[in-house]
């Protein structure tokens, strides 16, 4: 009686794996989603880089003398934005 038990309990189980291997395969997102997905990771990180380093160069040239202090502290900053972003996003889709 034991083992009939048992092989109801492996039915049952293998049922269970079964239904959730299905429902996976029909959830699974394509190429064309997964692609937009890492393009769309990729900017929300390399826009605040970009964006901050464009803005520090500005702000070096208007002061006097040679300078990347702003150059630098905003690419910086565009890094830490970025790295922020992408962690929200990747958060947001779980």
């Amino acid at each position: 009686m034991n083992g009939l038990g048992n092989d109801r309990e492996l039915h049952r189980r293998i049922e269970r794996d079964a239904q959730r291997l299905e429902r996976a395969e029909r959830e699974r997102e394509g190429l064309l989603a997964q692609t937009v997905y890492l393009g769309t990771l990729g900017l929300v990180f390399v826009l605040p880089v970009v964006g901050g380093a464009y803005l520090g160069r500005w702000l070096d040239e208007m002061l006097a003398g040679y300078s990347m202090r702003w150059t630098l502290s905003l690419l910086f900053l565009g890094l830490v934005v970025g790295g922020f972003n992408v962690y929200f996003l990747i958060r947001s889709r779980d």
